[in-house]
């Protein structure tokens, strides 16, 4: 369990959270919140929006106080465009609700906030984030939000003062309230008239409908972003919500909402930090618009969900940070590792523990492990050197690390395989040789013959340490040094020539996976064969 103090910035978070939480509703339930929308991929970028109100509502929970975390979704928000690879035709649907939009062609679910939904769902299961679930649809469409609607609209002219403060241009007739329109569905409508003391609205639609409704009866239609948002502050009480960048600039969301709330609804804007951007290795920044963005679900076919809380645990929310599907995916595995090994000697630093502790468990319980877990690197060079071979496979981590079940290396022997064969280019795929290069082998001169002689006659030791030993130690026998003898330049530069000349003898090119791995993958017979000795 972790402790409350300096240690981390969850910790710090949860301390204010509890004490303005027991200001503001002392004896109830903290309310952490973050809302989402599935208007198209829900990205890495938008976990961000989940997993900060989770890290804080999972520390709070672990001090024994209950909390609940409130997870909006926007799925009664506009259909504003059609993402790429979707077809065309579905821009007959803008200015509908995500609700009312047909799901993309081939999906399994019912509409098109649901297909976006469903990933993002198993994602959050999978990353242990306990929430409470709530479809905007449900609450606007049950007239959940009934009185909230009716009292912005009676207050439209308070609004209307606030949002004046941040606009350059003078807006006539402002109304909080949109209506879908009963005929085509769409918000494409414009309000041409309402009655306070009957709430009788009428409203006027591009499509060439009209009609006059009460408001205090109408459930097809939603407050508009910078009303509805601090409406739900009030509603639902919320003490700790975060929000992105683009919320702070002046008259956004967050600036406007932060008056609004109190000045009509009476409620107090959430402490709410902001939070900085993710990025992803060799890739801009991310939008859903764009249809063919790395999300959340992408990212657990290739780590595991302890590594992936990690990023969002260690890093504050106002720090951006990238996450890797390239093969920096590889050092991230190394650091993780380190860092276990770390918490195990008990030489981690306060704020390190903290965030280890975030990844691997939550408050009701540890996340899934890999009860054996060998180096993501070197699992990726055993999968792409046998392209999967679960017999071959299973040999090598037998002679590397005692392993007799693969289910030992697992799951992350499975994220290892699914990353190999999804983002591991072509060009560096491993392919070892069948027969040996004669014409390489034949132009070989004596002193490359003899470290290759030298290589073979050394692969007795069949171990990782022992190869790694050996393949290393090779150039320094030749220069007539001890084993331990420091790297020079000359020795590191032997040690580079002897290094490209087994991968052209093994693989066909100048470079490959760790040689050592390389060389317990093929077997000494083969290597033996390969090397012509």
């Amino acid at each position: 369990m972790v402790e409350s103090g300096e240690t981390d910035w969850v910790s710090r978070f949860a301390d204010e959270v509890i004490s303005e939480s027991e200001r503001r509703a002392p004896g109830k339930p903290v309310v952490c919140a973050s809302g989402l929308s599935p208007s198209g991929p829900i990205h890495l970028g938008n976990l961000r929006e989940v997993m900060t109100p989770h890290l804080v509502a999972d520390e709070i929970r672990r001090r024994g106080v209950e909390c609940v975390h409130l997870l909006s979704w926007d799925d009664y928000d506009r259909f504003r465009r059609v993402p790429a690879g979707v077809d065309p035709s579905w821009a007959e649907h803008i200015g509908k609700p995500l609700t009312s939009v047909p799901a993309p062609p081939g999906s399994a679910y019912g509409n098109w906030a649901e297909h976006f939904k469903a990933p993002m769902i198993q994602a959050l299961e999978q990353l242990g984030v306990e929430y409470r679930g709530i479809s905007q649809t449900e609450q606007y469409t049950s007239g959940a939000y009934r009185e909230q609607v009716l009292l912005a609209v009676r207050e439209r002219a308070r609004i209307d003062a606030v949002l004046s403060r941040y606009r350059s241009k003078q807006v006539e007739d402002y109304f909080p309230y949109k209506p879908y329109c009963d005929l085509c569905g769409r918000d494409l409508t414009t309000v041409t008239a309402y009655d306070d003391a009957t709430t009788e609205l009428a409203y006027t639609c591009e499509c060439g409908f009209g009609e006059t409704v009460r408001l205090a009866e109408h459930d097809r239609g939603k407050l508009v972003w910078k009303v509805d948002w601090p409406m739900r502050w009030a509603h639902e009480g919320v003490v700790f919500e975060p929000s992105g960048v683009d919320h702070h600039s002046p008259g956004s969301a967050w600036i406007v909402g932060g008056q609004i709330v109190g000045e009509v609804f009476g409620g107090r804007q959430p402490i709410g930090p902001m939070y900085a951007f993710v990025g992803i290795t060799g890739m801009a920044k991310m939008s859903s618009s764009k249809g063919d963005v790395p999300t959340p679900a992408d990212a657990l076919e290739i780590m595991e969900a302890p590594v992936l809380r990690w990023l969002y645990a260690r890093r504050k929310p106002a720090q951006s940070f990238k996450i890797a599907f390239d093969q920096e995916i590889q050092r991230l595995y190394d650091e993780w590792d380190a860092l276990g090994r770390k918490v195990e000697e008990g030489r981690a630093q306060p704020a390190e523990l903290a965030a280890y502790d975030r990844a691997v468990r939550t408050a009701a319980a540890p996340l899934p492990a890999t009860p054996h877990p060998v180096p993501y690197r070197t699992l990726a060079s055993i999968v792409d050197i046998t392209t999967g071979h679960a017999e071959q496979t299973l040999r090598i981590l037998r002679d590397l690390d005692g392993i007799d079940s693969l289910d030992a290396a697992r799951p992350r022997l499975d994220r290892a395989q699914r990353w190999v064969d999804g983002h591991l280019p072509a060009e560096q795929r491993t392919r070892v040789r069948e027969e040996p290069d004669e014409e390489l082998l034949d132009s070989l001169g004596p002193e490359e013959r003899e470290s290759l002689r030298l290589l073979a006659d050394g692969l007795d030791d069949w171990s990782l340490d022992g190869l790694t030993a050996l393949v290393y130690g090779v150039p320094k026998r030749r220069a007539g040094l001890p084993a331990d003898a420091q790297a020079t330049p000359e020795l590191k530069a032997a040690q580079r020539a002897f290094f490209a000349l087994l991968y052209r003898l093994l693989v066909g090119r100048d470079t490959g996976p760790r040689l050592p791995t390389l060389l317990l993958a093929v077997g000494a017979d083969r290597v033996r064969k390969l090397v012509g000795a």
